[in-house]
């Protein structure tokens, strides 16, 4: 018997063992199931009005903050910015009904937005040195040059919005890119969070402790307490810190301290109870015809397009908070061109600032987990009347601000964190992905903090040529979170090996969400109360 001698088979590796689970796996969730109420369903009418009413508290920080910041730059005093604060919440409330009705018809309040702080700045150094007869006359011309400036940039959203040009460019966005750009939305905003908390602390610290105790804690102490805390516990913490600064004030607490602790803790510093006038309705051209300069124009022309990149990522958070679908391309189309129409109108009142979707809103959102619709139309009746009766409108305006940077802690952070959840629809073990993410995030978060410090230091943007209105646009791009997200997260998501992970991306969940017809839920959250489509061309829907 001969021996053959056959070569030896290499060993196959061995796929690794499966192991089981050790607890139950959870499948992706396209609506947050403890929500109490979604976009369409409604609490009753006593808890919808106090709703209403707390979503105006929440935006009337940032409105004040944008006044007080601006205003004693171009010139004015503190009836000048008690007039200015009347108009952004005239305007708020004017912008919202057209949004919740015409716009995306999610619950969002449309505010002041900080995106038009650097043109606007720009705008007020043109004529910080130039002569006038008193401080007065230069404020009322500087609104008047920013009046023009909004007017004709907010054609720009109008024509990229009902072109449908950005409805386009946001097809090429999947999860893997909305994920970072939702996150910084709110993370992005982290200066107006515990950094103006520590301006006060004695008044912010608790306010944020307070919050986080009543709402999350206490109401699990009572069956009957539960619903009440959970959505009115801000409320009641506000009260209460409200109170114990104004006993602050009283007692002379901050008698012998620093003049900015006082513009921060005091209770009386505002000055606007007294100066604002008991009824004064906003009405067009209030400050005189507008000034139009070009250079002007193009730098508010950068913020007009910063806007739309914070808009859209706050309509996918309040889309979240509201129980509802992602939005499709085509409404956050046609929320772009009336967001323009918005500018054009915040131009033609004499506004200061444009409008953008209100973060802490979103957030509040959240909070109270009650996503409705009529809640955020019901807040602009708040808003638009004490935009007229000045006198009452002042006197929640005089809130300490740290009382509003507690808030928002939380507030930014709940949005920050529904963007986090939108990873559920992708492959998140997908080293690619996790490669865009990280680089989208960081640089959304790191490249915005280098122009703002640049800024600070040198009283300019990092970008400086000889043509100003250049230098502002980029600046303002590049100073944007969720701008900066949104470009380095499309470039990178569609150029590294985006024709073979369509799966990993999350497309096949994604892309239903973004045609008119792609999914029926579509109609049933995003269409118009009135057949519109009977009277406007479908084109421009």
């Amino acid at each position: 018997m001969v021996e053959t001698n056959h070569p030896e088979v290499p060993a196959q590796p061995t796929a690794p063992p499966v192991m089981a689970p050790r607890g139950p796996i959870l499948p992706p969730s396209e609506q947050l199931l403890q929500l109490q109420f979604c976009i369409h369903s409604h609490p009753s009418w006593p808890e919808t009005i106090m709703l209403g009413f707390q979503h105006y508290i929440v935006m009337l920080g940032t409105t004040v903050m944008v006044a007080t910041l601006l205003v004693p730059q171009m010139g004015g005093d503190n009836g000048d910015k008690a007039r200015v604060i009347q108009t952004l919440l005239f305007m708020s409330g004017l912008n919202t009904l057209l949004q919740t009705f015409l716009g995306t018809r999610l619950p969002t309040v449309m505010s002041a937005s900080f995106a038009f702080v650097i043109p606007v700045v720009s705008i007020i150094n043109d004529f910080r040195f130039r002569n006038f007869a008193d401080e007065h006359e230069r404020f009322v011309h500087t609104m008047r040059a920013i009046q023009g400036a909004l007017i004709v940039s907010s054609f720009l959203n109008i024509i990229i919005g009902y072109s449908k040009a950005w409805g386009n460019y946001l097809r090429f966005c999947s999860p893997v890119v909305i994920v970072p750009v939702v996150c910084v939305v709110g993370l992005g905003l982290f200066e107006r969070g515990f950094p103006q908390v520590g301006k006060c602390v004695e008044i912010g610290l608790p306010m944020l402790i307070l919050l986080v105790i009543f709402q999350q804690y206490l109401k699990n102490l009572h069956e009957r307490t539960h619903s009440l805390l959970e959505r009115f516990a801000l409320l009641f913490c506000i009260v209460i810190i409200w109170s114990f600064a104004a006993v602050l004030t009283a007692g002379g607490a901050y008698n012998n301290v620093s003049e900015k602790t006082k513009q921060h803790c005091r209770t009386d510093r505002s000055y606007l109870t007294s100066s604002a006038p008991w009824i004064k309705i906003p009405y067009p051209f209030q400050w005189g015809a507008p000034i139009f300069v070009v250079s002007h124009v193009f730098g508010m022309m950068g913020s007009a397009l910063v806007s739309i990149a914070e808009s859209t990522g706050t309509y996918y958070a309040a889309a979240r908070f509201a129980g509802a679908t992602p939005p499709p391309a085509h409404v956050l189309s046609r929320s772009v061109g009336l967001q323009g129409i918005g500018m054009l109108l915040d131009g033609i009142f004499g506004s200061v600032v444009g409008s953008t979707a209100s973060v802490e809103n979103v957030g509040l959102l959240g909070l109270t987990r009650v996503g409705s619709r009529r809640v955020v139309q019901i807040s602009t009746a708040f808003m638009i009347f004490f935009s007229i009766f000045g006198k009452f409108g002042a006197f929640f305006a005089s809130i300490p601000f740290p009382i509003f940077a507690a808030i928002y802690c939380v507030l930014f952070g709940l949005v920050a964190s529904v963007g986090v959840s939108f990873i559920q629809f992708t492959n998140n073990n997908s080293l690619r992905n996790l490669y865009i993410l990280g680089l989208s995030l960081f640089l959304g978060i790191s490249v915005p903090q280098y122009f703002s410090e640049f800024y600070a230091s040198s009283g300019h943007g990092p970008v400086k040529t000889d043509a100003g209105w250049f230098d502002q646009i980029l600046n303002s791009i590049f100073s944007s979170a969720p701008t900066v997200a949104l470009l380095v997260g499309t470039l990178l998501d569609n150029t590294l090996d985006a024709m073979h992970t369509g799966v990993d991306r999350g497309l096949p969940w994604w892309v239903p969400f973004q045609n008119r017809k792609g999914d029926i839920r579509n109609e049933e959250f995003y269409s118009f109360p009135i057949k519109i489509h009977e009277h406007i061309p479908t084109r421009f829907l």
